[in-house]
C-alpha cells in the first residue's frame, strides 16, 4: 500500500536542496523515514550546550530562529529559517553538542530527516556534499537559493562573489600546541596532560611519527563509561590509522574529510601522511570558531549591525581575516574583491543607517562615490576616506536647501566611518565638504572647469575622480557625468599631456648606484615611502593610459594595465609587468601594515631581508620603463 504521508514529504523536499538533488528513488527511502514535528511559537527545537539529536530538519511550514548565545547576555538571532530551509546540520559532521540555539518563531511544522539514512548520499553524491559543508560553513541554510547564489550571501543585489573564494580559498586554522604520547603511556597520564594543557586530543607516536590519536570523545565513550580502565595504555583507546594532511588544507576539504571518515581531528604532517613528524592539528571545534572571520558571516554581520560601535568590531575581523589570507599567500586579485565588498557593504550600511536616522526622508536621487583606492578596489588597510556625492537637478530655489540635506547626512556618514576606522581625509576631500557634494549639473560644470583649465591643482583634484566606484545609489548619475567627461576630453591632447607630466611627478625611486631614495627630512625622514615613490607612479600611469584608449568602468590599476596588454599587444609584455609590480607593490604595503599596526605606507629598509629589496628593485624598473614609455608617447620630460 502506498505512504501518501511519504509521498507528500518526498514531493516537499523535492523543491528544496539538497533533497533536490537527489534521485527520486533516493528521496522516497528518505521520507519513508521522516519525523513529522509540530511546535508552538517560542518553543526549542534544539539549545546551545545540548547534546546532538539524530537527525538534522528542514522546517515545513512556519519559522525558526538561529540564535547565538553569549554568556550572561540575551539570545541574539543571528538567522532566520523559512519554509525549505536545512538547520541543525552537526550531526552530520561531529558528535559535539550544538553551539546556537533553534526556536520557533512562529506555529511551525518541522521534519526532523536521519542523520545516519541522509549521510551516505552526502559522502557518495558531491553536489549535495558540496552543498550541505557550504551551509554548515557559512552558516547559510541556503547557498543555492537564487538571492543567493554567487553572492556573498546578502540583501544588497550588486555584491557578488564567487563560491571558491569563501571555501576553496580559505586556509584552515592550524593549531601547533599538541601533546604527543607514546603507546604505553596510560589512560590516566594522557588525561591529565590534556587537563593541564587544556588541550581536547593527545596524538600517539612512535619514533616521533603518528600512529594514533585520542580524543575527549573517545575518554567519554571509552573510559567514562567504564568499559576500559583508566590505568590501560592509551593505544587501547587511540583511533587508528591516523587521517593526516599537509600545510595548505582548506576548509572544505577538511569537512568532508571529517565527515567521511566520521572524526571531528585531522592530523597536520610534512608530507601530509604519517611517514613523517606531526607539526600540528585541526579540530571540527576551531573550524566552527574560525567562521567568524568568514567572509560570508562577516558579510551577514554587516548588513545586520545596529550600531557604529558593533560595525568597528566586524572591521577587525575583517583584518584578521585579510591577514590570514597574506599568510596563505592567496593571489592579490581574490584578496581585494573580497575586503573590497566588506568595505563597499560596511560603506552601504552606514550609509543606510543615517538616512534611517535624518529627520525628513531623502528629497531627491543621489549617489555616494567612493573615490581612490576604496574606488580602485585597492584599499585593503585602514587608510583615509575619500568621497563624495551627486544629487539629481532640482529646480534653482531648491538647490540649497537640498545641498543643506546632503552635507547633513554626509556629514552623519563621515563621523561614522572614522569611528569604524577610516580616517577623515586631511585635504577634506570627502562628500561633507561643500565642494564635492554638488548636483549632476554642477558635477558637468566642475569636470569641464578642470578639464579646460588644466592647472596644477585641478588637474591634481580632477584625476582622483576618474578613480570612483558606486557606493550608494541611482548609477545613472555617475554615469551621465562618467559620458560628460569623456564627451569632454575627446581630442583633448592638452589635458592628457598635463596628466602625462603628473604622472610622471614621482620618477622610479632608485637613485644613483640603484640606492632608494628616501624621505630627507621632517617626521618620516630616513624612511622609504612606498605610496608615493612605488604605487602612485603606476596607478598614474594606468590611469593616463586607459584614458587615451577612452576604456569606462575600469578603475583597478593591476586591472587597466591587463587591458591595456590587450589593446596594445606590442607593449603587452610592459603592461602585464605593471599589473604584477602594482599587485605586489599594494600587497607588500599591506603586509608592512599589518606587521607595524599603521597604514603601511612608510618603511624602514633595515629591516627588509635581501630578497624583499630584490623585489622591489624589479618593480621599480617596471616603473621607470613605463615612465619612459608615456615620456616618448606624450613628449613630455616636465617634472611637477
Amino acid at each position: 500500500m502506498t505512504n501518501s504521508i511519504a509521498n507528500r514529504i518526498a514531493d516537499f523536499l523535492s523543491h528544496f536542496p539538497p533533497f533536490s538533488l537527489l534521485k527520486n528513488t533516493e528521496r522516497e527511502k528518505i521520507a519513508n523515514e521522516v519525523r513529522v514535528l509540530y511546535f508552538p511559537p517560542g518553543k526549542p527545537v534544539f539549545l546551545k550546550d545540548e547534546k546532538v539529536h539524530n537527525h538534522f530538519y528542514i522546517v515545513q511550514k512556519g519559522a525558526v530562529d538561529l540564535q547565538k548565545v553569549n554568556q550572561g547576555q540575551e539570545p541574539e538571532t543571528i538567522d532566520k529559517c523559512d519554509e525549505g530551509d536545512v538547520f541543525g546540520l552537526r550531526p552530520l559532521f561531529a558528535k559535539e553538542n550544538y553551539q546556537i540555539n533553534a526556536i520557533t518563531d512562529e506555529e511551525s511544522v518541522i521534519y526532523a530527516i536521519p542523520s545516519e539514512i541522509f549521510k551516505p548520499y552526502a559522502i557518495s553524491n558531491p553536489q549535495v556534499g558540496n552543498f550541505l559543508m557550504e551551509s554548515f560553513a557559512s552558516n547559510t541554510r541556503n547557498p543555492y537559493s537564487n538571492e543567493h547564489r554567487g553572492k556573498l550571501f546578502t540583501e544588497e543585489d550588486d555584491i557578488s562573489l564567487k563560491r571558491e573564494a569563501l571555501f576553496e580559498l580559505q586556509p584552515i586554522p592550524i593549531i601547533k600546541k599538541i601533546i604527543t604520547v607514546t603507546p604505553e603511556t596510560s589512560i590516566q597520564q594522557a588525561a591529565l596532560l590534556m587537563y593541564k594543557r587544556k588541550v581536547g586530543s593527545v596524538i600517539v607516536v612512535e619514533n616521533e611519527l603518528p600512529v594514533g590519536i585520542v580524543t575527549d570523545v573517545d575518554f567519554r565513550e571509552q573510559v567514562a563509561t567504564g568499559k576500559i580502565s583508566v590505568q590501560s595504555p592509551i593505544q587501547e583507546i587511540m583511533r587508528s590509522p591516523v587521517i593526516c594532511y599537509s600545510k595548505g588544507l582548506t576548509i572544505a576539504q577538511a569537512q568532508l574529510t571529517m565527515m567521511k571518515h566520521n572524526i571531528n581531528h585531522i592530523c597536520i604532517t610534512k608530507d601530509g601522511t604519517p611517514n613523517t613528524k606531526v607539526k600540528g592539528i585541526v579540530s571540527e571545534h576551531d573550524i566552527i570558531v574560525s567562521q567568524g572571520n568568514n567572509p560570508a558571516v562577516l558579510m551577514k554581520a554587516i548588513n545586520r549591525a545596529s550600531s557604529t560601535n558593533k560595525l568597528k568590531k566586524i572591521r577587525s575581523k575583517i583584518m584578521l581575516l585579510l591577514d590570514g589570507y597574506l599568510k596563505s599567500n592567496i593571489p592579490l586579485g581574490h584578496i581585494s574583491n573580497i575586503i573590497f565588498e566588506l568595505n563597499d557593504a560596511t560603506i552601504k550600511r552606514t550609509i543606510t543607517r543615517c538616512i534611517e536616522k535624518m529627520n525628513s526622508p531623502v528629497p531627491v536621487e543621489f549617489t555616494w562615490m567612493s573615490l581612490g583606492s576604496q574606488g580602485r578596489k585597492e584599499q585593503l588597510l585602514h587608510t583615509d576616506q575619500d568621497n563624495a556625492l551627486v544629487f539629481q537637478d532640482v529646480p534653482e530655489d531648491q538647490l540649497e536647501e537640498t545641498r543643506a540635506y546632503f552635507l547633513k547626512l554626509a556629514t552623519k556618514v563621515t563621523k561614522r566611518l572614522n569611528i569604524i576606522g577610516y580616517k577623515f581625509c586631511p585635504a577634506e576631500m570627502m562628500a561633507r565638504n561643500p565642494k564635492y557634494c554638488l548636483s549632476e549639473s554642477e558635477w558637468k560644470d566642475q569636470f569641464s572647469n578642470w578639464v579646460t583649465a588644466s592647472g596644477n591643482d585641478e588637474i591634481l583634484l580632477c584625476q582622483i575622480f576618474f578613480d570612483f566606484d558606486i557606493t550608494y545609489g541611482n548609477v545613472r548619475l555617475t554615469n551621465a557625468i562618467s559620458n560628460h567627461i569623456f564627451d569632454i576630453l575627446k581630442g583633448n591632447k592638452n589635458f592628457l599631456n598635463r596628466l602625462a607630466a603628473q604622472a610622471l611627478r614621482n620618477p622610479s625611486p632608485l637613485g644613483f648606484f640603484r640606492r632608494f631614495l628616501v624621505e630627507q627630512d621632517g617626521e618620516k625622514k630616513d624612511l622609504f615611502d612606498i605610496k608615493k615613490r612605488g604605487i602612485m607612479p603606476l596607478t598614474d600611469a594606468a590611469r593616463l593610459l586607459i584614458l587615451e584608449h577612452r576604456v569606462k568602468n575600469i578603475s583597478n590599476t593591476a586591472e587597466r594595465f591587463e587591458k591595456l596588454a590587450r589593446l596594445e599587444p606590442n607593449n603587452q609584455e610592459l603592461y602585464l609587468a605593471c599589473a604584477y609590480s602594482s599587485k605586489a607593490l599594494i600587497k607588500f604595503r599591506t603586509r608592512q601594515g599589518i606587521k607595524n599596526k599603521d597604514n603601511g605606507r612608510f618603511i624602514n629598509l633595515g629591516d627588509l631581508g635581501k630578497e624583499d629589496k630584490i623585489k622591489l628593485k624589479r618593480c621599480f624598473k617596471t616603473i621607470k620603463e613605463v615612465q619612459e614609455l608615456i615620456k616618448i608617447r606624450y613628449e613630455t620630460t616636465y617634472y611637477l
